[in-house]
């Protein structure tokens, strides 16, 4: 059973390959209802833990802390990153471990699947257009160690541009995908052509969804209530729950005509009472997050030349956050009779993902590198650093199951250590050096001089000059799949020994997260 998984950060939807069918997967609610998702939620009261639609009811239940929107912590995360979740420190991959095992009970025993227990489960999973590889490979690993079979992964807004492609067969020119979800925004430009797509370029803003969209509404909501910011910095993780949700779903309620909100902050905490929200006062200060995404729209296109040299066939919206009626309204007066909205706001990416997964279907869809990856080395004999880049941002990534994109360097190196230093950054400066949105990774250290080549870890060998060393023909060879994660063997020719790295910011250090403690939306520069 072949399935496409969009992982958002509010809402997971699945849909399922069918004979040229891709519909979309229900589920077994709270109180014998249905539907179309499962929140990624987690329930915690001590050391038991509970997910999904089992979590739900649990967020007005005593001793029982609820999180949610727990994508947003992957991309500052690494393997050994932990969640401070009532006291309790759990560790995040854990977590996403038995989230997907969760989803995959559901799927197979409450749902519209026509699986069984013992039926695999073929999946392309989703990601944001921006993502880093810390994300990715925790996104992969969660579902394969939860017992689903890894087809690949593919961006958010590309598996739109595949959805939009099945609904307009005669699509013949560019795209724009406007993908504003429930943690991220992405815009990609993409080029349609029969069943090819190609992405040309793409775009987005990792901290900003409608989440945001309800933190203003939640802020906006106290402030006219007049509960000072003594009392909103005491409320706790539950409470921060319950009023996010609230926000939610009066947001979620939302039509082009409504005039007025009443969020019910006695559903926080006792005695809060009811707070009327103006809609026209709430759009006002949504407005900003908006602008936001426009602007990298705007940019987007005139970076690549679209309204000059080439024309735009659609601006596509869809994300869960685009539902917002102001979302609509902004767009079409900054963008006229071009923008058009997904009839499957919350499910276009999982279709687009099925789709994908489809090998009958006959699309290909070509994705692009989009960081700039690259290594830190030193020049002048030691006397500064300059950034050795190994992938561009934009190099076309090969199509599933082709062979890998590859580089490589080859040297005599001066020390008896390789110290590397990796990165990943959204732009660089006209020098060469990274700019922008930056990743830094750990470090990976490999032995030069051959005396060393029997010690696991270097940590504690002094970097030193060696004469040795220098008499070593070293070779790094990187590989890019389709998926956009780099691996590296590094070898040392002369003396036929090498190490192989899967390359990615994983911490040494058990980094600890505490869920509501929220970045704030900025521009990626």
């Amino acid at each position: 059973m072949k399935l496409g998984i969009d992982f958002g950060t509010t809402r997971i939807v699945v849909a399922a390959v069918d004979r040229g069918n891709y519909p979309i997967i229900s589920f077994d609610g709270p109180d014998d209802t249905t539907a179309d998702w499962v929140p990624p939620l987690i329930a915690v009261c001590g050391k038991e833990r509970r997910y999904g639609w089992d979590a739900w009811p649990l967020q007005q239940e005593p001793g029982w802390t609820t999180v949610r929107s727990l994508k947003r912590y992957l991309e500052d995360s690494g393997p050994e990153t932990l969640l401070d979740i009532a006291s309790e420190q759990i560790p995040l991959q854990t977590m996403l471990v038995e989230m997907m095992a969760s989803l995959k009970t559901y799927l197979l025993e409450h749902s519209s699947l026509p699986a069984d227990r013992g039926d695999a489960l073929e999946v392309m999973l989703g990601v944001p257009a921006n993502a880093n590889s810390n994300q990715r490979f925790l996104t992969v690993e969660a579902f394969r160690h939860a017992g689903f079979s890894v087809l690949g992964l593919l961006n958010e807004p590309s598996a739109a541009s595949l959805e939009y492609g099945h609904g307009n067969r005669s699509a013949d020119g560019h795209i724009l995908v406007y993908d504003l979800g429930g943690g991220t925004f992405d815009v990609s430009l993409v080029e349609v052509n029969e069943r090819t797509h190609s992405v040309v370029a793409s775009e987005g803003i990792s901290t900003l969804g409608g989440d945001d969209f309800d933190h203003v509404l939640a802020e906006l909501a106290m402030s006219l209530s007049g509960i000072g910011q003594e009392e909103q910095d005491s409320i706790t993780q539950a409470e921060l729950f319950r009023l996010h949700e609230e926000c939610r779903e009066k947001k979620e309620s939302l039509h082009p005509n409504t005039r007025r909100l009443v969020i019910d902050l006695g559903r926080v905490r006792e005695g809060w009472g009811q707070s009327p929200v103006a809609v026209a006062d709430y759009y006002e200060q949504c407005r900003p997050l908006m602008d936001e995404t426009v602007h990298a729209v705007e940019d987007l296109l005139s970076a690549h030349g679209v309204g000059r040299q080439r024309s735009l066939e659609a601006l596509y919206v869809t994300g869960g956050g685009s539902e917002l009626p102001l979302v609509s309204r902004i767009l079409r007066e900054q963008f006229g009779r071009k923008v058009r909205r997904s009839a499957y706001t919350r499910s276009a990416t999982a279709i687009g993902l099925a789709i994908q997964a489809d090998a009958s279907a006959g699309y290909v869809l070509r994705e692009m590198f989009t960081r700039n990856f690259g290594v830190w080395r030193e020049g002048q004999g030691g006397r500064n650093v300059v950034f050795d880049q190994l992938f561009p941002r934009g190099a076309r990534l090969p199509g599933h199951g082709e062979p890998p994109l590859v580089n490589s360097r080859r040297y005599f190196p001066v020390h008896n250590v390789g110290h590397f230093r990796y990165l990943e950054c959204s732009q660089l400066r006209p020098d060469g050096q990274p700019a922008g949105d930056i990743t830094v990774w750990d470090e990976i250290r490999f032995p030069f001089d051959p005396a060393l080549q029997g010690l696991s870890e270097l940590t504690n060998v002094p970097v030193a000059h060696s004469t040795t060393a220098a008499k070593q023909e070293i070779e790094e060879k990187f590989s890019c799949d389709s998926t956009g994660a780099v691996t590296v063997t590094i070898s040392n020719i002369t003396s036929s020994y090498s190490r192989d790295y899967r390359l990615g910011r994983w911490s040494s250090k058990a980094a600890i997260v505490i869920p509501g403690k929220r970045k704030r939306a900025s521009k990626s520069s």
